[in-house]
Formats: structure tokens, C-alpha cells, sequence
């Protein structure tokens, strides 16, 4: 198709903003401004780009708001483990592993990519912030590499692959009458190891100066870090440790370990039922409300109404904190989705324009038949496909574009599809954009997720680098 002046904004926008956040700089007023002038030039209507900065952070809101909830549930949660004084016992069998920072980071790398590969990064990580970052940085850890850790283990390496699931290779291998989802499957997870290997190491590399002496002292500071707003303290709520607090340290982390086991054998048996797509998180929402009335009641029954609605209105306002930067950045990338584009500009969907895949679509012509620059070129485009915050979206785009590319330059068209898949996933799913699910893992570390995203840059694209090479050369 021909590409407009709407399409040469969405570019100049989505590189402003990258720009931007490269030289740690807010990036809201950009977002906004671009989203207007796309809008503007696209409709050739003044007040609708006016309009569509409104409409199109609702749309975003609406979108990310399961992630937004997952942040407010859990953050209650820790308050009312916190307030029956059952924190530091639950934690206390994780001390006894994470005995230092080192060892902290490829604990959670290990833990997040389990769980991961079973239910997806996006109920793992609430489980995972919840009982683990804690321990994690009072074993010395800082905050920034506990997020890293469990962002390119889960959104990255278990992610890109998702071998258990298989839903990423069977969108890879559907618009393609040559491409099998079980081969797609089998190369990325070989590949998404390869970049997850040299990714964490670079990371663990950056961040091991920043770790300290294992001390409680750790944890209370970051307790105590950053906006008082966004603080779980204990001085927030009067702690009441009584007979039931070590059954709740031992209940809490038993319920979600049962959690996982049933996802697990529900995943490779049919002895019970397996539980619907996306509905992992749901389930450990579901539960942590349970939870948190539950241990209200047994605190002090006569207090359980207002202790529940106090935990859950401080666990909306730290949710509301961690997204504010996120969603206006997230309403930009949502206009270059065709989808979500219609719901913005209020058009057909059929009749509106994906801005971001006719860029790619374009720019498949540019790629020299090499099959060094070709494979460079799938990963590139991959990567730029999930600027949109998914990832998955474009797969069918990446499955397409590998089987037309590959009888020119005699690469496999299956390893090109798998290079294009990590790039995508790696990017979209959530390493390398601050409007991603990774939202839920800077929240429980307590961090900027730009900074999260300007600290995974170098080690992502390095080892997505370093494993196109691999398929290149051994595949």
C-alpha cells in the first residue's frame, strides 16, 4: 500500500519517543503531541486529533487495566500480609536459599522461567513479586536487578519461545502454507535460550557491582524508598503478629504453589480440567482477594470491612501511580494497531490502517538477498513489530514475510520465522517497552519502568544479536 503522511508521523513518533527515553527524558508530552498529529493527518479533521488524544489514552486505560488490577490486588495483599505481621515468616524458608545477591538473580531467573513457561509471564509475576523481590533485595540485590532478572527470564526467554503453550508458534506458522508450528517451536526455544543465556549474563554482569551484604537493613530502606505514596510500610498500618501469623506465612505461599501445580498437571494430563487461556491471572487475582478478607477476619473481625476497603484503595493508588507514565506512551502505539486504531478514530476496522505493519510491510523491500542481511532484516522487523506492546499481533506478518524472503537467499524459512518470533516477542512481549506487561514487575520492584527498559537495552539486543547469528550458522 502506499504509505500517507499519517504513516511518515507514526515513524517520526515512535523514533521521538525512542530518542527520548534513550536520553532519560519523560516521555509523555511526546506521545501526546505525535498521537494528535497522526490522528490529524490521517482524518485531515483538527478536532478529531483533538479528540483522539482523549480517546485514545481510554482505549489504553481499557487495555492495560488487567495488568493495572493485577498490580492493585497484589500490592493489597503484601499490606495485609504485612499488617497480620506473616511477612517476614513466609519469607524466611527463601532466606535460606537466597543466601546472597548472586545467587538471589539466578533464583529468580530460574523461578520466573518455570513458571513462566506454564501460565504465561503475566500471572507468574504477581506470585513472583510478591514472595520473592522482597528476599530477593534483602539478600542484597538491588531493585532494578531483581526486575531485570524476572523481565527477560519470563517476558523474554520463556515468552519468545513459548514452548508449552504454543500459541506464538501456531500464529508464527499460520499465514504460511510451508511453515509448521512443532518446528517453529522446537528453533525458538532453542534460540530464546541462546539470548536468554547471554542477555541475564550481560545483565547480571551490570548489575553485580550494585549488589550488597545480605541484611535486613536492604529491605527496610527499599520499604522506605521513593514516593511515601507508593510505600507498603509498616507504619501505614498498625502490625498485630498473634498466633495466626505463622499459619498465614505457611497458607499464602501453599495456596499459589497449589496454583501452580494444578496449572502444571492440567497442562500435561487430562485428569482435570485445564483452566481457559488468559485465565491464570484471574485465578491468582481471584485468590488474593480471598486472602486478603480471610486474614482480615482473623486480625480483628469487628475491623474486617474497613481493613479489606483500606487495602484495596491503597493497592488502586499504587497501581494508578505505576501506570500514569505508561498509559499516554501506550495510547500512541495503540494508533499504529489497526484493531485499536478504529476504536480511536471511531472508522471501520476493514477501512482503517495499521500504521506500524504497513511500515514493516515496506520496509521488507530495503532487505538485500544476503542471508546474513535477510535474517538481520526478519529480526529487525520483528523487533519493531512489538513496539506495539504485544509481540504476538505481527506474528502472522513475521510467518509471511520469512517464507517469502527465504527462496531468495536459500535460508530454511522456518529458522527465519523463529528469528523474526524471538525479535518480536523479546521486544513486544515486554523486555524492551515500558507499555508492556513489565508495567506489573517495575511496580513491585518499586522502579521506574523506563529505567527497567534503559537498563534490559544493551543485554536484550545483544543476545537476540548473538542467537540470529547461532541460527544463522547451526540451524
Amino acid at each position: 500500500m502506499e504509505l500517507t503522511l499519517a504513516h511518515w508521523l507514526y515513524l517520526a513518533g515512535t523514533l521521538l519517543i525512542i530518542l527520548t527515553m534513550l536520553f532519560r527524558q519523560n516521555v509523555v508530552v511526546p506521545a501526546l503531541v505525535m498521537s494528535f498529529f497522526v490522528v490529524w493527518a490521517f482524518t485531515g479533521s483538527f478536532l478529531d486529533g483533538i479528540q483522539a488524544i482523549f480517546n485514545a489514552n481510554l482505549t489504553a486505560a481499557t487495555e492495560l487495566f488487567n495488568i493495572f488490577l493485577i498490580i492493585a490486588v497484589m500490592t493489597a495483599l503484601l499490606r495485609s500480609i504485612k499488617s497480620i505481621g506473616a511477612d517476614e515468616q513466609m519469607v524466611q524458608p527463601f532466606q535460606r536459599v537466597m543466601k546472597n545477591g548472586t545467587l538471589a538473580f539466578w533464583i529468580l531467573v530460574l523461578v520466573t522461567y518455570f513458571l513462566s513457561l506454564f501460565f504465561w509471564p503475566a500471572p507468574a509475576v504477581p506470585l513472583i513479586g510478591a514472595l520473592l523481590i522482597p528476599v530477593a533485595i534483602q539478600a542484597g540485590l538491588s531493585p532494578i536487578g531483581a526486575a531485570i532478572a524476572i523481565s527477560l527470564a519470563g517476558h523474554g526467554m520463556a515468552l519468545s519461545s513459548d514452548f508449552i503453550l504454543k500459541v506464538a508458534p501456531e500464529l508464527t506458522a499460520s499465514s504460511s502454507r510451508v511453515l509448521e508450528a512443532g518446528a517453529i517451536g522446537e528453533q525458538t526455544l532453542i534460540l530464546s535460550l541462546i539470548a536468554g543465556a547471554v542477555s541475564l549474563t550481560i545483565a547480571y554482569l551490570i548489575v553485580r557491582k550494585s549488589i550488597k551484604k545480605p541484611a535486613k537493613q536492604n529491605l527496610t530502606e527499599w520499604e522506605n524508598s521513593g514516593d511515601d505514596d507508593l510505600n507498603i510500610r509498616a507504619d501505614d498500618t498498625e502490625v498485630k503478629t498473634g498466633k495466626y501469623s505463622p499459619v498465614f506465612a505457611f497458607l499464602v505461599p501453599s495456596i499459589f504453589l497449589v496454583i501452580v501445580t494444578y496449572v502444571i498437571v492440567a497442562t500435561f494430563s487430562d485428569v482435570i480440567p485445564a483452566i481457559e487461556d488468559g485465565a491464570g491471572s484471574s485465578l491468582v487475582g481471584g485468590t488474593a482477594i480471598l486472602l486478603i478478607i480471610i486474614m482480615s477476619l482473623f486480625r480483628d473481625y469487628k475491623k474486617t470491612l474497613q481493613e479489606v476497603s483500606d487495602h484495596i484503595v491503597n493497592g488502586f493508588v499504587f497501581a494508578f501511580k505505576v501506570m500514569g507514565l505508561v498509559i499516554p506512551v501506550a495510547a500512541f502505539f495503540f494508533i499504529g494497531s489497526g484493531e485499536l486504531a478504529s476504536q480511536i478514530f471511531g472508522t471501520d476496522p476493514d477501512a482503517t490502517p495499521s500504521f506500524l505493519f504497513d511500515l514493516v510491510q515496506e520496509s521488507q523491500g530495503f532487505i538485500p538477498d544476503n542471508a546474513f542481511f535477510t535474517a538481520l532484516g526478519v529480526l529487525i522487523l520483528g523487533m519493531i513489530s512489538g513496539l506495539d506492546g504485544s509481540g504476538f499481533s505481527a506474528l502472522p506478518l513475521i510467518g509471511s514475510l520469512s517464507e517469502a524472503l527465504a527462496a531468495s537467499t536459500g535460508i530454511d524459512p522456518t529458522t527465519l520465522a523463529s528469528i523474526g518470533q524471538i525479535g518480536a516477542i523479546w521486544v513486544g512481549g515486554g523486555t524492551l517497552v515500558a507499555w508492556s506487561p513489565i508495567i506489573a514487575i517495575a511496580g513491585f520492584a518499586k522502579i521506574s519502568v523506563i529505567d527497567l527498559v534503559r537498563k534490559s537495552f544493551i543485554p536484550v539486543v545483544i543476545g537476540l544479536f548473538v542467537a540470529m547469528i547461532s541460527a544463522i550458522l547451526f540451524l
